[in-house]
């Protein structure tokens, strides 16, 4: 069974290493064998969702080149059955997460987050449900 595309957006390099230590640790096949991406920056973000399908796109709030409000509305703009979950991921969740919900996000966890509810939410999302 495929395992879920996941594009994290994350410029720290710890928080992209504790994202995929969850996925690999995960008792949810999909979860366990997904296939992580990391995009530093929303550049790199929209890089990857350019080249290729995800099913769920873990988003930081502040990137060095902008907000991922701003990525999470694009996503939300394509539309369609195409476009992936968008979780957002913040420090400042409770301040961020109206403006968050509004752009498109499905959910919002607050930094730091619990991995088994990180785990469950993505055990939530099935491989290739968005194509």
């Amino acid at each position: 069974m495929p395992g879920l595309r996941i594009l994290h957006v994350e410029d720290d390099e710890l928080n992209q290493a504790l994202v995929r230590a969850i996925v690999a640790r995960s008792a949810d096949p999909a979860v366990n064998g997904a296939q992580v991406v990391a995009a530093g920056s929303l550049a790199l973000a929209r890089a990857a969702l350019a080249g290729g399908a995800f099913d769920v796109v873990l988003l930081d709030m502040r990137l060095p080149d902008g907000s991922g409000l701003d990525l999470a509305a694009e996503i939300q703009q394509g539309g369609g059955r195409g476009s992936p979950a968008v979780i957002a991921l913040s420090g400042a969740a409770a301040e961020q997460s109206g403006a968050a919900l509004a752009a498109g996000c499905v959910a919002v966890l607050g930094k730091p987050y619990s991995p088994a509810y990180l785990s469950s939410l993505l055990g939530s999302y099935h491989p290739g449900q968005y194509e």
